[in-house]
């Protein structure tokens, strides 16, 4: 640092205007703020990367030969499966907070607290169901208890409708929040409705 630009900060800072700091982007609030925005996105790629790993789960009512077979014989590739969804629940809850953030600035705070305590109901239904079946193919499903394996797997089953409400909710306070607020075009909008009713029928059938 030459002695000019040494005066120069000095008399910025006897001043008292703010001094600029030699941090890189990463510290500023902007970067932050753009990395929760596009959690979005990031949750879509982390949901798919972990439903392929993962693979297809035992339907409903399945033999204890395929129940087995699944979660003892894939063991690995569901720990990896489930530890890509767990980061899945984090960039959901980012994505959440930037959500109700950009609709309490725009007046659309109802729709915003909407938008956050579905989040949380998606995120711990999510985590709850990612606890079982890590429990199954860990110990459970290998411990030739065919009936508590098999109603394990159902329960799963089952935890997954249960999250198709609170994720409607989600897409729903979403669309609304952002339509009412002038963020959104009506194709949008309609496509945002068009996935909640989507999600709530893949749910309910």
């Amino acid at each position: 640092m030459t002695q000019s630009s040494a005066t120069q900060r000095g008399s910025e800072q006897a001043a008292g205007r703010p001094v600029e700091s030699s941090s890189t982007s990463v510290n500023t609030p902007a970067f932050w703020e753009l990395l929760w925005r596009t959690s979005g996105i990031q949750f879509v790629v982390f949901f798919i990367i972990a439903y392929v790993i993962y693979g297809n789960q035992p339907q409903v009512a399945a033999s204890p030969d395929a129940l087995v077979a699944f979660y003892t014989g894939d063991r690995t590739r569901i720990l990896i499966a489930a530890v890509f969804s767990g980061l899945n629940v984090l960039n959901l809850m980012w994505f959440a907070a930037a959500l109700r953030t950009t609709l309490a600035d725009a007046g659309q705070d109802g729709w915003g607290t909407a938008a956050t305590i579905s989040s949380a109901t998606v995120g711990g239904l999510f985590l709850l169901l990612i606890t079982v079946v890590v429990a199954l193919a860990s110990s459970i499903a290998g411990s030739g208890n065919h009936t508590l394996t098999a109603g394990l797997n159902d329960l799963a089953w089952a935890g997954v409708v249960l999250t198709s409400f609170p994720r409607a909710m989600l897409i729903m306070a979403g669309s609304f929040g952002l339509w009412r607020a002038r963020l959104m075009s009506n194709a949008l909008f309609t496509a945002g409705v068009t996935a909640v009713v989507l999600v709530l029928l893949g749910g309910t059938t």
